[in-house]
Parts: C-alpha cells; structure tokens; sequence
C-alpha cells in the first residue's frame, strides 16, 4: 500500500479526487493541516463520491507530527523544484508520495531539510505547474506500476 500526504490541501475538490483516487488504489491517505476549507465541504464530499468509508484516512497538525508517527518511511516529496524525476525513483510498497498546497507547494523550509527526498514532474519550461490531483495520480500509477499493481485488476 502506497501513502498520499497532503500538505494543507486548499481545494475541496482536488482532495475529493485524490481520495476517491486513494481509495480505488487502496492508498492510504494523510492530511496535515491546516486545510483551506471545511471537512464537510460539499465539493469534497461530491469529488470523493461514495468512496469516503473505503477510505483509511489519517489527519497531522504538522508534517513533524506526520514523520515522528512513521520514522522509518521513505518520503518522496513532489515539487517542481526538484532534480530528479518521478520515473527515475524505484518506489516501494510502503513509500509516503507527499505533495504541497495548490497555491504554494511544499515550502522552501521542508523542501531544503529533504532536498534529497524531491521529485518533480516534468513540464513545459514557461508552465508552473499541473493540477494537484493529476500529480498524485501521475506519480501513484508509476509506483504502482512498478510494484506490479498489487491486488488492482
């Protein structure tokens, strides 16, 4: 099982999609907060349709409190200012795919004490950056892909 960070998630909408996505993959799901909205937000609730009770979601008051609870797992940390690409990365069953808020990224201060753990997608030179729930699902499927799409038919 892969695990989905989002880091203070924005968009009601893009969470819904990247939980229903979480769910159907059987990838867990954690969110630090703060988030932009409310969790009973009814696009959030609509994007994740009826997927919300197959899904194993856990909540953080900060990305701290996220790596104390799991201090042996491998964090691959999504940003476009990243070296190396996604696809470059041999993924592993286990493996934390942590992405930033819409409007900001994961921040120049958790980015700088993980440099090692980035990863980007690639684009267009002048393009800032895709949407969040296409990222996770881009990233996702890879590393599902290379493990083989374990019990997904």
């Amino acid at each position: 099982m892969f695990n989905i960070v989002l880091v203070e998630p924005e968009i009601p909408q893009n969470t819904g999609n990247i939980s229903r996505t979480c769910a159907v993959t059987g990838s867990a799901l954690h969110i630090v907060r703060p988030l932009g909205f409310e969790i009973n937000d009814k696009h959030l609730k609509r994007a994740g349709l009826d997927y919300w009770h197959t899904l194993d979601l856990t909540y953080y008051d900060s990305f701290e409190e996220l790596e104390a609870k799991h201090p042996d797992a491998r964090f691959f940390l999504a940003s476009t200012h990243a070296q190396k690409n996604y696809a470059e990365v041999e993924f592993k069953d286990g493996d934390f795919l942590v992405f930033g808020k819409e409007t900001a990224g994961l921040g120049e201060k958790l980015l700088s004490r993980r440099r090692d753990d980035g990863i980007r997608i690639p684009m267009g030179n002048d393009m800032r950056s895709l949407n969040l729930s296409n990222s996770v699902a881009i990233v996702l499927y890879e590393a599902l892909r290379q493990n083989g799409f374990p019990n997904l038919t």
